[in-house]
């Protein structure tokens, strides 16, 4: 009796064991899943319920739903999914007939990679930057591999920024004629290889220049001064100067004047009196002609020195009256401070008058001599021409 008792025991034990172990595996969890099936969008796709032996009836379940997408079961218990979309990507898990969970799959849906658009940017001598763009949405994850080598050389990694879809290299062959980049892109359905030969020296194009002010010129009413710095990518003293090129115009004009220089600064000497101008400045490697421009930078704006009217100081009497007219004889205009380059142009002018003057004083009267001179001796020509005439004509 007792060996009974314990036998029946043992075997209620078993049991819920068993429906505890039927029920934790009824459920999928997500780090459950144990495989990532990858196929292509409006394919037909076959799901087979692991080893599980063939002709024992299962049931299948989309995302712990019992809806799955058109499909329909094979003999075999493979579940077969028609022109899938991105309605049919998720989890599937097939069960036995007491709801033992024999084997999930995760399917994922998208198309293989394709070539790729690559650009690639040369801030300075020392660095190369590329960049690519996808040609075809894949729907996937991916991976890049990237490398990039000068003619006859090896090729070597270019560290790619999965996030901004980049790559970068430090120290290129810059001596190279012709370089090459070698992007790889990977994921489930394939991969794809894409290269671009391209030109470090036509490529190398600076960033704007930084920090550009405009300022006056104290005492000269059209002058400006600009200055501005190296763009933080580009080297100052690695034997690479730029040029740059500086536009300006005054703010409501729609004509820009130019100017080029060496330098990091320069002044403008015939701005307009009075008027705000804008002013942008861009560079360029000044060795390498084949180079490009850099973007200019961000427009900035100054206006020349302006004297200051000053402000009287005399205060007026409390008990002093305003006359109710002012007599235009009596009345006394501002003082006015002559700028330097229109007393300098007026003295132009008056030198050029007298200069005009004194020319017509001399040569006038001398060509009226000349003129006088030439005059009697065409007369005196004529008297004597006649007088022979008259001998010729005297009798003998």
């Amino acid at each position: 009796m007792p060996g009974l008792v314990s036998s029946s025991a043992r075997l209620i034990v078993i049991w819920f064991l068993s429906c505890a172990l039927r029920l934790s595996c009824a459920e999928i969890e997500p780090n459950e899943v144990l495989e990532v099936l990858y196929r292509r969008l409006e394919s037909n796709v076959t799901l087979a319920c692991g080893k599980f032996p063939d002709g024992v009836p299962v049931a299948w379940r989309f995302n712990r739903s019992s809806e799955l997408p058109w499909h329909h079961m094979t003999s075999e218990g493979s579940l077969v999914l028609l022109h899938v979309n991105h309605t049919a990507q998720g989890d599937y898990s097939c069960y036995d007939d007491q709801g033992l969970l024999l084997h999930s799959v995760r399917l994922q849906l998208g198309h293989p990679p394709g070539l790729l658009s690559i650009s690639c940017q040369v801030p300075n001598h020392t660095h190369v930057r590329c960049s690519w763009v996808d040609s075809v949405k894949t729907y996937l994850p991916a991976k890049y591999n990237a490398s990039i080598r000068g003619s006859g050389q090896d090729w070597r990694p270019c560290v790619v920024d999965l996030t901004n879809k980049r790559c970068e290299v430090d120290d290129p062959a810059f001596w190279q004629t012709i370089h090459t980049v070698r992007i790889i892109e990977t994921n489930g359905l394939g991969s794809c290889t894409t290269s671009a030969r391209f030109k470090l020296d036509e490529l190398l194009k600076p960033n704007p220049p930084q920090s550009v002010m405009v300022t006056e010129v104290k005492g000269f009413p059209k002058r400006l001064k600009v200055s501005w710095s190296y763009p933080s990518s580009w080297p100052e003293y690695a034997g690479f100067p730029l040029l740059f090129h500086i536009r300006y115009r005054p703010l409501r004009s729609s004509y820009w004047s130019e100017v080029s220089t060496l330098d990091s600064h320069y002044v403008i000497s015939d701005a307009l009196a009075g008027h705000r101008h804008l002013v942008q400045v861009r560079a360029r490697d000044e060795v390498n002609s084949d180079s490009q421009w850099s973007e200019w930078s961000p427009l900035e704006d100054g206006q020349p020195w302006k004297d200051a009217v000053p402000e009287p100081t005399e205060e007026i009497p409390a008990d002093y009256s305003l006359p109710s007219f002012t007599n235009p004889e009596t009345s006394t205009s501002k003082s006015h401070n002559p700028d330097p380059d229109e007393v300098a142009e007026l003295g132009l002018v008056i030198l050029l008058v007298v200069f005009s003057v004194v020319i017509i004083v001399i040569f006038i009267p001398l060509i009226f001599l000349i003129w006088m001179k030439q005059r009697r001796e065409s007369r005196g020509g004529k008297h004597e021409l006649t007088s022979m005439v008259k001998m010729k004509a005297m009798p003998i």
